[in-house]
């Protein structure tokens, strides 16, 4: 039972630490978590709307992304988590974002972790606990852009 209690509030520590120090300054007021992690981090290429016509998709070894908004519709009606998480955080391959050994998605999130400069005394578990909460919060977002 200890165990399980020091695991929630690393857990939940680690949550509040990664929305405080996401938000940051330049967070929009009013805006999530998930809704800034998705400007910041992939509306460059799948478009604001997520209909892929991000101005640098144009620039991609693929000239067709995926549509974002229809993730939901083109998996029988279900929201496809566990999916998308994996193509976010790196373990599922996805040849339009390139390499897997390029830092996008999990590995940069770990990596902004490590070098930020900050002393937030992460360790691994807080680490992980930090990219699981940007990938969810990220993926909430998604599920909000879904078409009927």
């Amino acid at each position: 039972m200890c165990n399980f209690i020091r695991n929630a509030f690393v857990m939940a520590g680690a949550a509040f630490a990664s929305l405080t120090m996401a938000a940051g300054p330049g967070q929009s007021a009013g805006m999530s978590l998930g809704e800034f992690e998705y400007m910041n981090s992939c509306a460059a290429c799948h478009g604001a709307k997520g209909q892929g016509d991000g101005p640098i998709a144009k620039f991609l070894e693929t000239q067709t992304l995926p549509v974002l908004t229809t993730l939901q519709q083109n998996n029988g009606g279900v929201f496809p988590v566990q999916q998308i998480y994996q193509i976010i955080e790196g373990s599922e391959d996805v040849s339009v974002h390139g390499a897997r050994d390029m830092p996008v998605w999990g590995q940069r999130y770990r990596a902004r972790v490590n070098d930020s400069g900050e002393d937030f005394d992460f360790g691994p578990a807080e680490t992980e606990a930090y990219v699981r909460t940007r990938i969810l919060a990220l993926i909430e977002y998604l599920s909000t852009m879904q078409e009927e």
